[in-house]
């Protein structure tokens, strides 16, 4: 799975100017992916081997929470309340109710999740000044390539015929809303057009 399109490099240069903004959004998501991969185990437990799959990847994100949040007490600054993440929520709407497309979408919409984050967490590990912090996101970002591998991989396993078509579906909806977010000094664009929340 791949994603359609490239993030902006406006977007680089905003984070790049706004980084504690960014470190404390990225310490939301870490806090948010691993509370996903959870919630899979919760709606899920009846599918052969994603607990065990969701489990340790929630403690992987977990870990990287802690760390995150180490950063921002390096920096002196505090993770306070989230905003959302209407990127999320958005790509969110288009997972199906029934049980079994629900499962294959919401495993393709984390698998998407993950692909934009390691983009740009790899974006910001070959732009940042700080060394230390070009270090840290350059291992950030191959996780996260592997959790979106991981996501993919259990996509085809729930549903071989169809995962290729609706990733591709997913895929371009997700580039769509790339092209239409302003751009914000988080990991996920978070101000989204009203109309892309109808």
């Amino acid at each position: 799975m791949e994603l359609l399109s490239a993030t902006p490099p406006a977007w680089v240069r905003l984070a790049s100017q706004r980084f504690d903004e960014v470190l404390v959004d990225h310490a939301h998501c870490e806090k948010k992916a691993a509370a996903q991969a959870l919630s899979m185990v919760a709606a899920f437990p009846d599918v052969p081997g994603l607990a065990r799959a969701m489990a340790r990847l929630a403690r992987e994100e977990a870990g990287h929470l802690a760390q995150v949040l180490q950063l921002l007490e390096k920096r002196g600054l505090r993770l306070g309340r989230d905003p959302g993440d209407p990127y999320a929520q958005a790509l969110q709407k288009h997972v199906r109710q029934p049980a079994k497309e629900r499962l294959l979408d919401r495993l393709l919409v984390s698998a998407l999740i993950e692909l934009r984050s390691r983009e740009r967490l790899e974006l910001l590990s070959k732009n940042l000044q700080e060394p230390e912090l070009r270090t840290f996101y350059a291992r950030l970002s191959t996780a996260e390539a592997g959790h979106g591998a991981l996501f993919w991989k259990l996509a085809q396993k729930a549903s071989p015929a169809e995962a290729p078509s609706r990733g591709a579906e997913l895929a371009a909806a997700e580039a769509r809303l790339i092209a239409e977010l302003p751009l914000r000094a988080a990991i996920h664009c978070a101000e989204l057009p009203r109309k892309l929340l109808r």
